[in-house]
């Protein structure tokens, strides 16, 4: 699963400390951001099926994502977002780097 393989990058580069997975960050309503780090208000969506016609590709749900990360953005979290192949090829872990200076993710950009 493409979240474990995530999981195991911020781990190796030392990014796990305060990672929360499956935040609810706006109740009552159930959004989840994949990852979060509540004190830095920093949250990761992994959206998989880039590729393909997946859930998060069509109307509805492309417009619900849009209304969650706007909610977010309001409420002062930056929300990083990462496809399948920049996760696979350490694209995400390496922008994470940024995010996150003096952390290990330097070696993988």
């Amino acid at each position: 699963m493409l979240e474990l393989l995530f999981t195991q990058q911020l781990q190796d580069a030392g990014i796990a400390d305060g990672c929360v997975r499956e935040l609810v960050f706006a109740p009552p309503r159930k959004w989840r951001f994949d990852f979060a780090w509540p004190g830095r208000l920093v949250a990761v969506e992994i959206e998989g099926g880039s590729w393909i016609t997946g859930r998060h590709n069509r109307g509805n749900a492309f417009e619900e994502d849009c209304d969650k990360y706007n909610e977010a953005v309001a409420r002062g979290w930056r929300v990083l977002r990462f496809t399948t192949d920049q996760v696979n090829d350490g694209r995400a872990i390496a922008f994470m780097a940024r995010v996150f200076p003096g952390s290990r993710a330097m070696a993988f950009g």
